[in-house]
């Protein structure tokens, strides 16, 4: 997979087109001058979301009302052109020109992202764990958005039909209208639930934490009904409680049981990493994790996704700079940005370096620099990028009807924190909705 060409209309502060050499790219310049925003319109290009915000309003230029990116991936002896209309309240995608859903527009171009915010996988709440694995199910399985979005939809209906019970004078009365959600989150929420477990024993295989560290790295999926039944037969487990815990749920007002409240348990040596790990730690688990899912996604489509390391150098120290990026070569086409010269120096002879000077990226010219220490040739585009650039729009052949709000939406929106009854807090313990 080689994403050839990106173009960039009304994105952030991004101008222009960028090429991409099928190795490594090492995106560099100044902080502030857009080297996270093109990784960002990658990512967004290949997956439809943003690493860096879940309101798509926010990426278009100030003063301009859509932005849009074009990309051209090959793929084996194919190349596909991608493109993607982002408006304030929409993202439409098209490929080869024709418009199509998103469920048929993923899988064109993959890409996993390393970024500081994507350590909360391995640092924060449950709920940024279970999106680490439903996006790399996703990515290998794209009708997987499809059950994810309709359990989502199911949980919401219930959830409100909760609430209103909650509140009622006779909540007995909604124990019949309940069931038919109830019914729907047992054959949801198994398929989740099994999908999920296939999917943690796939990176359970992938695992290589011998690349950055001696302690050994174990992953397990733990489901909130462990210990509660048999997990052999987890539709009836789920019915069963879901039946059993139906009083709870009204008096509280949401939903209590199911795989929204399920964890991945990522241990060091035995011990939780997000409680007792060290920060390299964190880092560390996070790339083997990263890494795992490059190589679950190689043995399934024997191609790698584009890898993204954004501000490498803020994350990583030197020695694990050069055993990511020794391992990647020859494996995935891997983007890097960062705003120190003497990576971009060390790596030029293996990668194309491109610098990134208000949005505007162009191949390197042999530039010799680090902050403070600018070449009066840099210094001069610098100021020369300074004064407003127009690019103009491309209008579409025909404009395309508005599309409803894309499914994987509910996947980065966290639901309001709820109170939980003292008796619950062993589930609340594991409780993070989609």
């Amino acid at each position: 997979m080689h994403l050839q060409r990106l173009e960039s209309i009304n994105f952030r502060n991004l101008t222009g087109a960028i090429e991409f050499a099928p190795g490594l790219n090492v995106l560099y310049g100044q902080n502030a001058q857009g080297k996270t925003a093109w990784l960002e319109a990658v990512y967004l290009l290949a997956t439809t979301k943003s690493f860096r915000t879940a309101h798509p309003k926010e990426v278009i230029k100030h003063g301009e009302t859509e932005a849009i990116l074009r990309g051209t991936v090959a793929r084996g002896t194919l190349d596909k052109d991608l493109q993607l209309l982002i408006t304030e309240a929409t993202k439409q995608s098209f490929v080869n020109g024709k418009r199509e859903a998103v469920t048929r527009y993923l899988g064109n171009l993959d890409a996993i992202a390393f970024t500081a915010d994507e350590l909360q996988i391995v640092r924060g709440a449950p709920e940024a764990r279970r999106r680490f694995l439903d996006r790399g199910l996703v990515s290998t399985l794209p009708s997987y958005l499809g059950t994810l979005a309709e359990y989502g939809r199911v949980l919401k209906q219930k959830n409100a039909l909760l609430r209103e019970a909650s509140n009622a004078d006779e909540p007995e009365s909604y124990f019949e209208m309940l069931q038919p959600w109830n019914d729907q989150l047992v054959t949801l929420g198994t398929e989740i639930h099994t999908l999920r477990l296939g999917y943690v024993e796939k990176l359970k295989a992938q695992l290589k934490p011998e690349l950055f560290q001696h302690e050994e790295i174990t992953i397990r999926y733990k489901s909130s009904l462990e210990g509660r039944g048999n997990l052999g037969d987890y539709a009836s487990l789920l019915r069963e409680r879901l039946t059993l815990r139906l009083k709870n749920e009204i008096s509280i007002g949401y939903s209590l049981v199911g795989p929204h409240r399920d964890e991945l348990e990522i241990r060091v040596d035995g011990y939780e990493i997000a409680k007792y790990g060290s920060s390299g730690q964190q880092r560390s688990a996070l790339l083997i994790l990263d890494l795992a899912q490059l190589s679950v996604y190689y043995t399934m489509f024997d191609e790698y996704p584009v890898f993204l390391i954004d501000d490498i150098d803020a994350e990583l120290d030197r020695e694990r700079i050069g055993i990511l990026l020794d391992y990647l070569e020859g494996k995935a086409q891997t983007l890097v940005s960062t705003s120190k010269g003497w990576i971009a120096d060390r790596y030029r002879a293996r990668a194309r370096t491109i610098c990134v000077v208000a949005g505007q990226a162009t191949e390197d010219e042999g530039l010799n620099w680090d902050l403070g220490q600018h070449e009066p040739a840099l210094a001069t585009r610098i100021e020369q990028a300074s004064e407003p650039v127009t690019q103009p729009v491309i209008q579409l052949a025909e404009t395309p009807a508005p599309l409803q709000a894309e499914p994987l939406d509910w996947l980065r929106q966290d639901a309001p924190a709820e109170t939980v009854p003292s008796d619950e807090a062993d589930d609340e313990k594991h409780r993070a909705p989609f």
